[in-house]
C-alpha cells in the first residue's frame, strides 16, 4: 500500500469535491451557507476506518478495493450507494 499516494491523492480528491467551499442550502424562510460534510478516513498500521464505521483489515477484500479506488483517483466506488449523486 503507497500511504504517500493516497494521501497525495486524498488532498487532491478533497479539492475536487469542493473542500473550504460553501454551497447555499435553500431554507423556508431563506437560505444559509453550508459546506459540504467531511468523509472522515484513518489509516491505521494494519486497517482503515471511514465514515466512522467499524474497523477494517486491509487483508480484506472491500478495504482493498476502497484503497484501489483512492491510489487510482478516484473516490471510493462503495461511497456511490450512498451518495447517488456525488460528494
Amino acid at each position: 500500500i503507497d500511504f504517500d499516494l493516497i494521501l497525495e491523492n486524498v488532498k487532491d480528491l478533497n479539492v475536487l469535491v469542493g473542500e473550504g467551499v460553501s454551497h447555499i442550502e435553500h431554507r423556508p424562510g431563506g437560505a444559509r451557507l453550508r459546506q459540504p460534510e467531511p468523509i472522515p478516513l484513518t489509516l491505521y498500521q494494519n486497517g482503515i476506518t471511514m465514515c466512522n464505521g467499524p474497523f477494517r483489515p486491509y487483508k480484506d477484500p472491500s478495504t482493498q478495493q476502497c484503497l484501489q479506488d483512492i491510489m487510482d483517483g478516484y473516490l471510493p466506488s462503495e461511497l456511490q450507494r450512498h451518495y447517488p449523486d456525488g460528494i
